[in-house]
């Protein structure tokens, strides 16, 4: 991974349709390198149409987003930030590709919104999080925990009233991460069901 940083910084000058090519190799690492150097066109451009062309890009490849790192390296920080940026009507795209039963596009749904959770807004987060709460797939549990903590650390009221009358329902693994930084007693009267 730090080769690859150094790499893509090299890059970092590439233009956005050879990056997508990369973007499209058999090889897990060159889209790691693609992506990383559409994170870093995106976060260095001050232009809203290069931001915006470059966000519309990603969506465009989402089939080549195709693993949990390359989602969780990418979708905060492209899709969330761009998000940020527009009208919030436009959030609406995350909850169709929550909906979408596409494992990677539910997990880039929810991953976006870490963007909007460090700027603390947490009603997208909880509306996906609701909506993705039985899901199937432990590594949508993962992520679905992992953005509720994320909550946890800037507003802890506003985790445990969501967490409050779901965690019964809610997988195990979704809420051990989600409960991970809570007091011990706390965190084991939760595992027990005993809140």
């Amino acid at each position: 991974m730090p080769n690859q940083r150094v790499l893509a910084r090299e890059c970092r000058s590439l233009a956005v349709d050879v990056a997508v090519e990369l973007l499209h190799n058999e090889f897990h690492e060159a889209r790691l390198t693609a992506l990383l150097i559409l994170v870093d066109r995106f976060q260095r451009s001050k232009e809203v149409t290069e931001r915006t062309a470059l966000a519309q890009r990603y969506l465009a490849e989402l089939d080549h987003v195709n693993n949990w790192d390359l989602v969780d390296l990418s979708a905060p920080k492209i899709l969330g930030v761009w998000l940020l940026e527009r009208p919030r009507g436009e959030r609406s795209l995350l909850r169709s590709l929550a909906g979408s039963g596409h494992l990677w596009r539910q997990r880039i749904a929810i991953l976006a919104t870490l963007a909007f959770i460090r700027v603390d807004e947490f009603d997208d987060t909880l509306a996906l999080a609701d909506l993705l709460l039985r899901h199937e797939h432990d590594l949508i549990h993962k992520a679905v925990g992992w953005m509720l903590r994320e909550v946890g650390k800037r507003d802890i009221d506003a985790e445990l009233q969501f967490i409050g009358p779901r965690y019964r329902q809610m997988p195990r693994t979704m809420l051990r991460y989600a409960i991970e930084k809570l007091e011990p007693s706390l965190r084991k009267d939760y595992l027990g069901g005993r809140v």
